[in-house]
Formats: C-alpha cells, sequence, structure tokens
C-alpha cells in the first residue's frame, strides 16, 4: 500500500485565522505575505492617516510586516484583523514620538488631522512636548477614539470618509475605485459623518461621567 502525502492547502483557500494558525506552526513566510497582503490596503490607511507623508506611510507598511514576521510566531492572535490595526497604530504613535524627539530640524512637529464633534472638516495641528506626559497621553486618546469611531461605522462609510478626508479624493474618484454610484457615494460621507460625530461625542461623554 502505499501512502500520498498531503499537500498544504493554498493560502488563498484559507480563512484568516488557518492562515494565522498554520504561521504560527511551521514559520512559512509565504503564508504570512498572504495573509498580511488581504489586510495591506487597511494597513496603508492606517499609517497615512498617522503619518501623513506617503513614504512614511509605505515604510510603515513594510516595517511592520518584518516586525510580524518574529511576533506572530512567538505570540497567538486571536482577531487577526483587529490586532493588526492596532498594532499599526501603534507603530505610527512611536514614529510620530521618535520625530518629535528629533526635533524641529528632523521635522519634529507632529501635525494630526482628527474629526472634532461638529464634523471632519477640521485639521487638528499640536507640537507636543517630550516634558509634557498628560498632554502626549489627551494626543494619543484622541488618535485611539478616531481609530475605534471609523471602526464602528459601516463599511461603505467608513471607506467613503477615509477616501474623501483622508486622501482627498472627488466623489467621482470614489466612486470609480469602490464602485458606488455617485448618489451612494454622497449618502455614505453624509451619513458616516453624522454616525462619526454621534460616536465621538458619545465616547466624549462617557469619558466626561464620573
Amino acid at each position: 500500500m502505499f501512502f500520498r502525502r498531503s499537500r498544504p492547502a493554498p493560502a488563498a483557500e484559507l480563512s484568516d485565522a488557518e492562515l494565522l494558525r498554520r504561521y504560527h506552526a511551521q514559520g512559512d513566510v509565504h503564508d504570512l505575505g498572504a495573509l498580511y497582503e488581504r489586510h495591506m490596503t487597511e494597513v496603508l490607511a492606517i499609517t497615512r492617516r498617522y503619518l501623513r507623508d506617503e513614504d512614511d506611510a509605505k515604510d510603515a507598511v513594510m516595517q511592520l510586516f518584518e516586525q510580524l514576521v518574529s511576533k506572530l510566531r512567538q505570540h497567538e492572535v486571536e482577531n487577526f484583523a483587529p490586532w493588526l490595526h492596532a498594532t499599526a497604530r501603534n507603530h505610527c504613535l512611536m514614529a510620530l514620538r521618535a520625530r518629535q524627539r528629533a526635533g524641529p530640524a528632523a521635522g519634529g512637529a507632529l501635525v494630526v488631522h482628527f474629526p472634532d464633534a461638529a464634523g471632519m472638516e477640521s485639521v487638528v495641528a499640536r507640537h507636543l512636548e517630550t516634558d509634557d506626559p498628560a498632554e502626549a497621553d489627551l494626543h494619543e486618546q484622541q488618535l485611539q477614539q478616531l481609530e475605534h469611531a471609523l471602526a464602528e461605522l459601516p463599511p461603505g462609510q467608513r471607506q467613503c470618509l477615509e477616501l474623501f478626508y483622508l486622501e482627498k479624493k472627488s466623489y467621482r474618484d470614489i466612486a470609480d475605485l469602490t464602485g458606488f454610484d455617485l448618489n451612494a457615494v454622497k449618502s455614505y460621507i453624509q451619513n458616516g459623518k453624522r454616525n462619526l460625530r454621534r460616536h465621538l461625542q458619545s465616547t466624549a461623554a462617557s469619558n466626561a461621567s464620573p
């Protein structure tokens, strides 16, 4: 009797969780690459949002992958997408702090695009001092609140808001990129702004309550 060794399933046929378990067990970087590629668009959106420089954002995407090679062999992760988003955000915050410590000559001012309770039109520019941890903590909390608020939106609203406000795409550009018709794009942006504002106001009220 002859036994034929079963071939491993192609990465494209496996879920995120299955790919993650196989990489954790076997360490095949091709599995990790396939997994990371599925989420690279979202990761790039996060790094662009925080770092604002296209080259820095793309560098951060590559640096994150290099970190994942060892991290995901050492730690078990249950929900990959939320964990990856948090890891990307923390990586960007560390990069911003390093830029801040380097001082103005190295472009150390932190410029953060953050929608206030009135909507996403305003841009908040902050210069954080390294000797003021309370201010730095507040700044980080605001960034986390934005990330969480965007994550709570329906996918269409989130995608249109990020393209319109963070990547400065026109309604027509967004329609072409997403496949949504023009009226749907306008509706997603209007409803997304309203829902984002409500979420941020709710979060602010919860934080203010004793």
